[in-house]
């Protein structure tokens, strides 16, 4: 019978990344000197993740969904994804600026590439003071305005900068110019896709005294020139009960605080379901099987659980992402 699950995560060294996954998430990267990524659940080839307890402990995500199908995953995921994750779940620690980059779409993608695009979203796990990103342009831009800025060395003033806080949202779909900006620990939703257009990297070089690889030709044919009133999610928490900051064709996202014991009902739903644990402890009771959760925990709800109970005496917050359907 299939259960609540974690895997082992994914550990990345960056050129930007930190120490944030190892103090304020509690993970251990040794033995790399710094972690800008924190893969929680991905079915990215060569980077498939790995089921780390229970009966299913040391099985791969890919063999799991060949073995259980829509029970894992929904019949819905199934036959649009086959054997193929349509998600990635990661945390990322930017100790400094990362580049200033865009993504292609699935069409722009495929053609290229034979991949899924990326449209993706961030939820603030924590902000030093005065830390911003990037996310779309701050004012009407034509990609002839665009070259005239880049080619002068001036993008940035183009770009819209916000300062962000804990707790902060933000949706990215493919083809918006973004960066995360130093200093913010992030939780990241996104399909299932490691292509990245790096448009600027601030002149930044390796420990080799190399520069990043630029992609600026591939940016001008997905960028998204059209201008925003604005990119933060706006959003009002209640408690035991979940609010809807997300929703795009790829995946839909609640914020979800709990207080006590709350029981969430996913029959219909024809999907899985991933909880991303962004404050404090609980645990998640199905079928008789208690699941603890604590911080930057991730957990994959199979498809065929049709109900879960969360519980916590001392306040639980939540990102519940699923792929299709609506929660009843």
């Amino acid at each position: 019978m299939l259960y609540p699950l974690k895997f082992h995560p994914l550990f990345k060294e960056k050129i930007w990344g930190g120490e944030k996954i190892k103090t304020v998430l509690k993970k251990n990267f040794s033995p790399l000197s710094n972690c800008g990524e924190s893969w929680e659940i991905s079915g990215v080839e060569g980077n498939i993740s790995i089921v780390k307890e229970g009966p299913l402990n040391g099985r791969d995500l890919k063999s799991l969904i060949d073995e259980y199908k829509d029970e894992l995953v929904g019949r819905h995921v199934y036959r649009k994804y086959n054997n193929q994750f349509p998600l990635l779940i990661k945390f990322i620690d930017a100790n400094d600026d990362l580049s200033i980059q865009v993504h292609p779409d699935d069409e722009q993608a495929f053609k290229r590439h034979r991949s899924f695009g990326k449209t993706e979203m961030w939820y603030t796990m924590q902000a030093d003071q005065g830390a911003k990103l990037i996310n779309g342009f701050n004012r009407p831009v034509t990609r002839e305005m665009y070259l005239e800025y880049f080619n002068q060395g001036r993008l940035v003033e183009l770009l819209n900068q916000e300062e962000v806080e804990e707790g902060n949202i933000y949706f990215i779909p493919a083809g918006r110019v973004h960066t995360i900006g130093k200093g913010l620990l992030i939780a990241e939703i996104q399909q299932t896709s490691d292509v990245t257009y790096r448009i600027y990297d601030f002149e930044r070089r390796d420990n080799d005294g190399k520069t990043r690889e630029l992609h600026i030709e591939e940016a001008l044919e997905v960028i998204d020139y059209q201008f925003y009133d604005d990119y933060k999610v706006s959003y009002k928490e209640k408690i035991n009960d979940a609010v809807q900051v997300v929703s795009c064709d790829y995946f839909k996202t609640n914020k979800l605080v709990v207080e006590g014991r709350i029981e969430r009902t996913y029959q219909g739903l024809d999907s899985f379901v991933i909880l991303i644990n962004v404050q404090g402890e609980g645990s998640i009771i199905s079928n008789d099987r208690k699941t603890s959760v604590s911080i930057g925990e991730v957990i994959l709800i199979p498809s065929s659980l049709n109900s879960i109970f969360i519980e916590s005496d001392k306040g639980l917050r939540l990102l519940e992402i699923y792929v299709n359907g609506l929660i009843k």
